[in-house]
C-alpha cells in the first residue's frame, strides 16, 4: 500500500482543519498550526494578538458569535509546501461580538487562502477575502489595541 505524497498529505491537513473548525473543535488548533505560526492576512482581530495565540483568539471570538459556521472547499491546489484553497463559508450571527448583540442574520464569506505547511503543521497563512467580511455584514466594529 503506497503512502500519500507530501502534497496529498498537506491537502488532507487542510480538509481535516475545516472539518474540525466546522465542528467548533477549537481545541485542535495546536495540532494544525505550528508554535511559530505567522499570519500575513490583514485582520484587526489577529493584530490584537499575533501568532498562534492570535489565531486562537480570533477563532474563539468568531465561533462564539457564529457557532454554526460551515466551510465549503470549492477548489484546492497544492504544490511543494503550499496549499491554495478557495473557500466559501456561511454562518448565523447567534452570539455577541464586539458589543453587537445576536442579530440572527445569515452571513456569507468567500476567500482564497494560501497555507504554507511545514512538518505537517501550518506555518504561514495569507487570506484574500472577497466581498464584505462577517463583521461588516452584521455592523460590528473591531476595537483598536
Amino acid at each position: 500500500m503506497s503512502s500519500l505524497s507530501l502534497i496529498e498529505k498537506n491537502k488532507q491537513l487542510i480538509f481535516r482543519l475545516m472539518e474540525e473548525m466546522d465542528r467548533g473543535n477549537l481545541d485542535v488548533i495546536d495540532e494544525f498550526y505550528s508554535s511559530d505560526y505567522i499570519d500575513h492576512s490583514p485582520s484587526a482581530i489577529r493584530e490584537m494578538l499575533p501568532g498562534i495565540e492570535g489565531i486562537k483568539h480570533a477563532f474563539k471570538l468568531l465561533y462564539a458569535a457564529f457557532p454554526d459556521t460551515a466551510h465549503k472547499i470549492e477548489d484546492i491546489i497544492a504544490e511543494g509546501d503550499r496549499v491554495v484553497v478557495r473557500i466559501s463559508a456561511t454562518a448565523t450571527h447567534a452570539g455577541e461580538i464586539f458589543g453587537v448583540k445576536p442579530t440572527g442574520k445569515k452571513v456569507e464569506l468567500s476567500s482564497i487562502v494560501i497555507y504554507r505547511v511545514i512538518d505537517d503543521k501550518i506555518a504561514e497563512r495569507w487570506v484574500a477575502q472577497q466581498g464584505p467580511g462577517v463583521l461588516q455584514q452584521i455592523g460590528a466594529t473591531v476595537p483598536k489595541k
